[in-house]
């Protein structure tokens, strides 16, 4: 039995009519975790609305909520996301509510789009902070003095965390399992959870495959052999060896069918594998280079600036803070 800190620290995620599900039950599941087996349990979890009672989320779903009240305190206050926010960035009673509270929390943090509550609070001014990619350009429009971070799973800025599209919120809370209880708790719960692999807060909210067609499927398995031998010679000659086809009739197949060349994919692959162990591990750039088949690591920075416009220690640097 792991034990820890004798502290229950009061955790409440606050919803409105059309909050999106997923925002609600990710970083609940997440928090739920380290109480099992932990003694006194580390977190209480309570959900709350402006009002109080039951409340829809944007599926239909309805939950119970408990009303937020004027002097009540918090460790943690997190805001979801959902279509509701079009309408409740607009509630200033709702408004007030949020900065009265944070006033009051020890972290602030939304999941998607409740970053807009929190911006539209004035709470998110001068501040970094991201939200759904799809949104970040009305984010940006809306509320000029924050800095939006377009392409990260989360942000940190002091005490205000904000996240992006609904299942980054578990790779939030995560994180901020994390600050409380340290690296193993935080793997222990993503482990329960079945996630494959934990996302640190700089990583892209998008997948190289995100851009890649794959229109019937053909080459699928030849990809996953790709993903997994990055640090292996990659021409077209040994790619179309092992998909059985001429490298002329491979190259003009492959591009047919992905979009891509298999140059220009293996070399996103690579930059990918490569950011996520700069900003993930504290693994060398040099064998970090070697593993993701850049060999040098001047070479691997090339590639990061063109891509990124940034070399790999600013970004992990990035990741640090």
């Amino acid at each position: 039995m792991i034990h820890a800190k004798p502290i229950s620290r009061k955790i409440g995620l606050l919803v409105f009519d059309d909050f999106q599900l997923l925002d609600m039950a990710g970083p609940t599941s997440v928090f739920e975790m380290p109480i099992r087996g932990m003694d006194p349990a580390p977190y209480k979890f309570t959900l709350y609305s402006q009002h109080g009672g039951s409340v829809r989320a944007s599926c239909g779903v309805r939950v119970h909520t408990e009303p937020l009240a004027e002097r009540m305190a918090l460790d943690t206050l997190i805001i979801s996301g959902g279509e509701g926010t079009r309408t409740a960035m607009h509630d200033g009673g709702l408004l007030t509510a949020i900065r009265s509270l944070s006033k009051r929390t020890r972290r602030t943090t939304s999941v998607c789009s409740g970053a807009f509550l929190l911006a539209a609070a004035g709470l998110l001014d001068g501040r970094k902070a991201t939200t759904h990619w799809r949104r970040c350009p009305d984010l940006t429009r809306r509320f000029p003095n924050v800095q939006v971070q377009a392409d990260r799973i989360y942000v940190r800025d002091d005490k205000f965390w904000t996240s992006a599209g609904i299942s980054a919120g578990i790779d939030l809370a995560l994180a901020l399992v994390e600050d409380d209880l340290g690296e193993e708790v935080a793997r222990k719960a993503a482990r329960e959870l079945v996630i494959h692999q934990r996302r640190h807060g700089g990583q892209s909210q998008f997948s190289v495959m995100q851009e890649v067609k794959l229109a019937s499927g053909k080459f699928d398995s030849l990809i996953s052999w790709i993903k997994t031998n990055l640090d292996s010679e990659l021409t077209v000659d040994i790619l179309a060896e092992k998909s059985r086809m001429s490298p002329r009739n491979f190259a003009r197949v492959f591009k047919t069918e992905t979009g891509t060349t298999p140059a220009r994919l293996i070399e996103k692959l690579r930059l990918e594998a490569a950011r996520d162990l700069v900003e993930g591990s504290t693994t060398s750039l040099q064998q970090i280079a070697q593993a993701t088949g850049f060999r040098e690591a001047d070479r691997m920075r090339l590639s990061f600036l063109r891509a990124y416009g940034q070399p790999p220690m600013v970004l992990r640097r990035q990741r640090e803070t």
